[in-house]
């Protein structure tokens, strides 16, 4: 019985961690700044080899043109060794690479990181059955995962 109480939380705790996502993007609670995250998943990006291609702050932006956005950053990284074989699969998804993270504050000052769920790119382009769409995945979720354990 324990367990299916432990098996209920983890499903409840999942399922709040992505409810502020939007369709097809993964989304998770991070306990830092919005800065320490972003700046903690561009090391960890660097630290497993991956190539930075672009870090955009999207609110030094928007206060170039005197408006106001609460801290957002996006993260463009990746390596030809994981994208090429998600490209053979279909080559359109070229215009999903590299991958993206998100970091974001929302109106409550609550910082979550983002990125597309490569299940759901996969689909897009009318590749369910790559193999490469699962080490994506993996890779991800243990990248995003490094960022805001403690």
């Amino acid at each position: 019985m324990k367990a299916i109480h432990l098996l209920s939380f983890i499903i409840l705790a999942t399922y709040s961690a992505f409810s502020l996502a939007a369709d097809g993007m993964t989304a998770l609670k991070s306990p830092y700044s919005a800065k320490e995250t972003m700046n903690r998943l561009e090391d960890a990006v660097k630290k497993n080899k991956l190539i930075v291609f672009a870090r955009i702050d999207h609110a030094a932006g928007a206060a170039e043109v005197g408006k106001t956005l609460r801290p957002t950053e996006l993260l463009v990284f990746g390596h030809p060794q994981g994208g090429t074989p998600f490209m053979e699969c279909a080559q359109t998804a070229g215009i999903d690479l590299p991958l993206k993270a998100l970091v974001w504050e929302d109106a409550s000052t609550q910082v979550w990181i983002g990125y597309n769920d490569p299940g759901f790119l996969a689909q897009r382009h009318g590749m369910t059955r790559c193999p490469a769409t699962e080490k994506l995945s993996q890779a991800l979720a243990n990248l995003t995962a490094s960022v805001i354990a403690p």
